[in-house]
């Protein structure tokens, strides 16, 4: 034991000095020197305003992309890369009828990423199981000495019930949102749905919230599963209606608090009415009907002893309740600049008001007892309204919400923002013109079915052309889940591989502006991220992140005339499809000379093995897709 201990600090020790010196050295030949190109394999170099940093030109032919490497595009952009022997598979049954299957996620097994998920308990709860069982941490002790004192009650209880409950409430809020992040790698690494969960990450940027305000803690579970999850390869009606009723969609954005000024019922008064009090989960069933002051809903009263003992309010909080309510335009104007007709799209801010107006009453009553929509008629703005030259007529309650949304979707300007934006994701930053026009015309023409909008963009000339091909940059959360795909890695997509997502720059639901995360080249490309890129390949390819194992044994064979170049060839296929630049492979074939020199042991060293599937990882061609 202690002979591995010191051959283990060695060994880091070793890994350390080589990460610092030669590690950097690369970080300047390769990052700095080639990612100023406009293409991966484009003829025209263009460099960065004030950029004196020398230029590496990769050229190839301009002629259409051959059927491997129309398998390597369907792979990288429709999924997160390929593991080792998916090129193969998709080259046998057809690239086509590989596609056709991925918009068919129903039809798919997904085993192993089931299985993968199935520890993670908060998935299956709903917000309210969520609340009860990962309070905030000010009343976690409470809850837990109660719970100790109700153990004692029941003599018959199981230690192991015990000891579950004590794992689910140590960590209060924050591991349900560990658990979502780890749900989402785990599924982005070993889910044959690979085209399902793409479209996951992008309507979950698209329609961002951020999962540390407030109660949106505990609704971003129900927000990923019920919502996106559930619509995400549907109609764009349908998903837009989903996030518009979200109770995290309207605490983040503070709809939930929008309410008529004229209103005759105050909207504090109207929560605090007994019949307009959500009432814990596990009072729910009993059949009563829900009445009072508009509102709806099958939730049932409750006694005064089964009330949560947060319902004693505190000074600030009743001051704040005090305030006057009134119009809030939050969602109004994300709605439609965000979600539907972009910045550009034509609405002025008397549309943002009117918006506002139509979506006033759409509510949750309490959002950390047991939040679910809820319309209150009471708090609604009634009267006439005019939407983008849309007259909706006074009294329409809650269809002057589904009205708007109707009139959106069938907006020119949402078809051509949708277009855009698809076609920014799976092509190119600046996608061509003639592309978005057709996937408009394809919204237009099937009312937003989303699988339509993706064969068009899969069938068109502008997917496959030179131009795009590994052209688009890896976000942070597409460059992990790739490597760990791309190396055939083991993962429980632990705190470590959460916090190096963070640390380059994308912490998962954790994105504050609804604007989402970027999806162009220039917001991830500076020298620190690169950096942590680089760190993060090494790190991976050298089994140094806990609960991450590569075994890169399985993928070396024995060394031919010349066993070195032998070695980077293979993994150079495996890792980038020989898609690499004459530099890249002069800065590796060196760094290998140097390592042998002083090491008579070769590539068949595993520190050697993982040096060099480090660099390939952190290279500027893995970068990219």
């Amino acid at each position: 034991m202690r002979l591995r201990n010191v051959e283990t600090r060695v060994r880091d020790r070793q890994m350390v000095n080589w990460t610092g010196s030669i590690g950097l050295r690369l970080l300047l030949i390769l990052h700095l020197g080639v990612w100023p190109l406009e293409s991966a394999f484009g003829e025209q170099v263009k460099a960065l305003p004030n950029d004196n940093r020398p230029k590496i030109e990769i050229r190839v032919s301009k002629s259409p992309l051959n059927e491997d490497r129309k398998i390597i595009q369907v792979l990288n952009r429709f999924g997160f890369g390929p593991r080792p022997g998916d090129i193969e598979k998709a080259r046998q049954i057809g690239i086509k009828r590989y596609f056709d299957l991925q918009l068919h996620p129903e039809k798919i097994r997904d085993l192993t990423a089931e299985a993968k998920l199935r520890p993670l308990e908060t998935l299956k709860m709903n917000s309210a199981q969520l609340v009860q069982n990962f309070p905030p941490p000010r009343k976690l002790a409470k809850f837990n000495d109660e719970a100790v004192k109700e153990a004692k009650k029941e003599k018959d209880m199981r230690e192991a019930e015990e000891n579950r409950e004590a794992r689910m409430n140590v960590s209060g809020p924050q591991r349900v949102i560990r658990e979502l992040s780890q749900a989402k790698v785990l599924r982005a690494v070993y889910s044959e749905r690979q085209l399902f969960e793409v479209m996951v990450d992008f309507w979950e940027n698209h329609f961002n919230v951020f999962a540390s305000k407030g109660a949106d803690k505990w609704l971003i579970t129900s927000y990923d599963r019920d919502v996106i999850r559930h619509h995400a390869l549907g109609k764009f009606k349908d998903l837009l209606l989903a996030t518009a009723e979200s109770p995290a969609m309207l605490f983040y954005l503070d709809n939930w608090l929008s309410v008529d000024p004229n209103a005759s019922v105050d909207l504090s008064k109207w929560r605090r009415h007994p019949a307009n009090r959500n009432p814990p989960y596990w009072n729910r069933g009993m059949g009563y009907p829900r009445r009072g002051l508009g509102g709806i809903g099958p939730f049932p009263r409750f006694p005064r002893e089964r009330m949560p003992s947060d319902r004693r309010p505190d000074p600030a909080a009743q001051s704040r309740k005090n305030q006057k309510r009134g119009l809030n335009e939050n969602y109004a104007r994300e709605l439609m600049e965000l979600h539907t007709l972009g910045v550009d799209g034509g609405y002025t801010q008397k549309d943002v008001t009117e918006v506002a107006r139509c979506f006033t009453g759409w509510t949750i009553v309490r959002p950390r007892v047991a939040a679910e929509f809820t319309f209150a008629k009471a708090l609604h703005d009634d009267r006439e309204k005019v939407v983008l030259g849309h007259r909706i007529p006074a009294g329409g309650g809650i269809k002057d919400g589904e009205r708007v949304i109707d009139i959106l979707v069938h907006h020119p300007s949402t078809a051509q923002f949708i277009a855009t934006k698809l076609a920014r994701r799976f092509v190119s930053d600046n996608p061509p013109q003639a592309l978005v026009d057709r996937v408009a015309e394809t919204f237009r023409k099937t009312e937003g079915d989303i699988p339509s909008l993706l064969k068009t963009i899969y069938a068109s000339p502008e997917f496959y052309s030179f131009e795009a091909y590994r052209a688009k940059v890896k976000t942070p959360f597409e460059l992990v889940v790739s490597a760990i795909r791309s190396v055939g890695a083991e993962t429980d997509a632990g705190k470590p591989i959460i916090q190096v997502i963070a640390q380059m720059g994308e912490p998962l639901f954790m994105c504050q502006p609804p604007t989402g995360y970027p999806d162009v080249a220039e917001a991830w490309i500076n020298a620190g991220a690169l950096l942590n890129r680089l760190n993060f390949s090494l790190a991976l390819a050298a089994n140094r992140l806990a609960g991450t194992v590569v075994d890169l044994r399985r993928f070396t064979r024995p060394p031919g005339s010349e066993p070195g170049e032998a070695f980077l060839g293979d993994f150079a296929q495996l890792l980038l499809q020989d898609d690499i630049s004459p530099q890249t492979l002069a800065t590796l074939k060196k760094q290998m000379k140097e390592s042998e020199d002083t090491n008579s042991e070769g590539p068949k060293d595993p520190m050697q093995a993982a040096k060099i599937v480090g660099l390939l990882l952190g290279s500027p061609e893995f970068q990219r897709q």
